[in-house]
């Protein structure tokens, strides 16, 4: 299964703290390092999917995109825009 973003990142954190403190041996820093940078990349691409996601749902039907702010309250049910962005020569 699959590890959740949440999860790989409170890992990343771990290994940052223990190659901060510098008490293991320079084998196991580099084992720790590249595991990191491992889990750095997958971070990464899971945040860009995200933003993929999020630019696919908030496309108007002529391809705009309109940047809306997320509503604290639960009883409104759209979100209240904020910005549009238009591509093109518009």
């Amino acid at each position: 299964m699959a590890k959740t973003f949440e999860s790989s990142l409170a890992e990343l954190e771990k290994i940052v703290e223990q190659l901060e403190n510098g008490d293991i041996p320079l084998e196991e820093s580099l084992k720790l390092f590249e595991s990191g940078v491992k889990l750095s990349r997958e971070c990464r691409e899971r945040l860009t999917e995200a933003e993929r996601r999020i630019e696919v749902l908030v496309k108007d039907g002529s391809g705009n995109l309109n940047l809306s702010e997320l509503s604290h309250d639960a009883s409104v049910g759209e979100p209240a825009p904020v910005k549009r962005i238009v591509f093109g020569d518009d």
